[in-house]
């Protein structure tokens, strides 16, 4: 889409945008079930499940990203990211467990007060040229140690709808490296320890 866009000087800003529409992303968290809770060996336990499936537009054919997916018109967030969790990652959870990092990282649900445009609490992956957005959702649970080997290369994704995604485990403490070509990981590692340094989390 082109328009014609200026700012309150009246001066002419650049306005193409491809419209893609809002997405959403889940930091899915699992700790073994025989690790003290509180304990310092918990940190170094926290395991995170990656999505590794082609990525044509970026010239990849083993894309390792943060499992997401495209809203639907009904604009549910949470919903969207439990379908995602169930189709990719095999994971059944309602949405109510999930909770949205980027709504709290704005202190509250919905918009960024400061900014005063009414924008969504969210990640723009590529502003200056697309109006998608990814609020980040997280969810941690115990799991028994040895159900963590049953994610690790497993495949998934809907298949009908070409999906072919392979399940990678990688411990949170890496994940800045083992997704560092992917926005989503990214910020989902920024907004992680910071709600936690702020005991938001």
């Amino acid at each position: 889409m082109k328009a014609d866009v200026s700012n309150a000087a009246g001066e002419s800003l650049p306005a193409s945008v491809f419209l893609r529409g809002p997405s959403v992303a889940m930091l899915v968290i699992l700790i073994p079930d025989d690790v003290r809770q509180g304990s310092a060996a918990e940190d170094d336990e926290r395991h995170v499940i990656l999505t590794v499936q082609a990525r044509i537009p970026a010239g990849s054919l083993e894309f390792v990203e943060l499992p997401a997916g495209m809203v639907d018109d009904g604009g549910n967030f949470a919903g969207t990211a439990a379908k995602e969790i169930k189709e990719e990652l095999g994971l059944e959870l309602p949405s109510s467990e999930l909770k949205c990092m980027s709504d709290l990282a704005q202190g509250k649900a919905g918009t960024d007060s400061q900014a005063g445009e009414g924008l969504p609490a969210a990640m723009y992956p590529s502003a200056g040229g697309c109006d998608e957005h990814i609020p980040i959702y997280m969810h941690e649970r115990r799991v028994p140690r040895e159900q963590l080997k049953d994610w690790t290369g497993k495949l998934t994704g809907l298949r009908d709808h070409g999906e072919k995604i392979t399940l990678k485990l990688v411990k949170l403490k890496d994940l800045w490296k083992e997704g560092s070509r992917d926005a989503k990981c990214l910020a989902a590692v920024a907004l992680w320890e910071g709600l936690r340094r702020e005991g938001k989390i």
